[in-house]
């Protein structure tokens, strides 16, 4: 896949969808799914134009909500569709004032010679949002491109978009967020700093570094962390809480949230503050409580222990 990260000044035509993409659910994937087999019967290539930052962090910084997935994740995904292209067009106060009309001129027909467009009944494009899917068909006829408009994925009688998944995720609802997305949620971190980590590492537990986007609700999960890249990736069966550890709260002056993940298989690794983690999350077992003392802690993290154990079991027999 290639990235763009500014406008080309020479690009073949094009079948193209644009969006912000986060998540890359299912719902994009089928429409970047159309637009890779058009391409391909067009002899055109294949783009998707997203932009970064995220609008909303231009335009409504203070009420941004995290994102599912950030643009490198976003990035690994989109090339895993398949498609041949990524445009990422930097989004800022100014270019967010460029009109309907100079943004589907400028950008669709002259920067990259767009045949067709594909996009959702809902798209909105141009300063202050001033054009939806009727004008940008105005737009194609006048300016010669073709408009495939699609109606909303329908999942358990609601449509499929980032917002109805953020909403699951930031619920705890991690099971109906790999529903939507098509693979369950997962975040892409480094371990925590300040935790001694050598060549070797010997203990079965890893927090996570703070992670500024999205995390599920704070609760206790069944997890799978990957631990490196590439060919050396190594991938555990965990239990993973998310939480502020209530039960120490009198212990610490701050207690900050922490992602704290016990790896159920483990064995001595190789890790280092730089080890790419990938925590995976697949089922949530309970909220986070407050118990009175530490030895109830530990009766509970053992039962937590046995549910994962006997969920990757039953994972395993029944090859899920």
């Amino acid at each position: 896949m290639n990235i763009h990260l500014e406008l080309p000044t020479h690009f073949p035509p094009a079948v193209a969808t644009i969006g912000n993409f986060d998540g890359v659910h299912r719902g994009h994937k089928e429409v970047i799914a159309e637009v890779v087999a058009r391409a391909r019967t067009l002899h055109c290539t294949s783009l998707a134009i997203t932009f970064d930052p995220h609008p909303a962090r231009v335009l409504r910084p203070s009420s941004a909500l995290p994102l599912i997935t950030p643009l490198a994740q976003k990035l690994e995904l989109l090339a895993a569709t398949g498609i041949e292209n990524v445009a990422i067009l930097p989004f800022t106060e100014q270019f967010s004032k460029m009109s309907a009309r100079a943004f589907a001129s400028d950008i669709l027909r002259d920067t990259f010679q767009i045949q067709e467009i594909h996009e959702g009944e809902n798209f909105r494009f141009g300063y202050q949002a001033e054009a939806g899917i009727d004008s940008l068909e105005a737009l194609g006829q006048d300016l010669q491109f073709a408009v495939h408009v699609y109606h909303p994925r329908i999942f358990r009688s609601a449509p499929i978009s980032s917002s109805r998944i953020r909403t699951a995720i930031a619920a705890g609802e991690v099971s109906q967020a790999r529903a939507l997305l098509g693979r369950p949620f997962s975040v892409e971190s480094h371990p925590a700093s300040g935790r001694g980590y050598g060549t070797r590492y010997t203990v079965p537990t890893i927090n996570l570094a703070p992670y500024p986007e999205l995390l599920p609700a704070n609760g206790v999960y069944v997890t799978t962390m990957t631990v490196g890249a590439d060919e050396s990736a190594e991938t555990f069966n965990a239990v993973t809480n998310i939480g502020n550890r209530p039960t120490f709260a009198a212990e610490f002056t701050e207690n900050p949230t922490t992602v704290e993940t016990h790896l159920l298989d483990f064995h001595t690794i190789h890790l280092q503050a730089d080890t790419p983690l990938t925590l995976t999350f697949l089922k949530r077992l309970r909220p986070e409580i407050q118990w009175p003392n530490s030895e109830a802690l530990r009766e509970q993290i053992g039962k937590d222990v046995r549910k994962a154990t006997r969920f990757f079991s039953l994972c395993k027999t029944f090859s899920i």
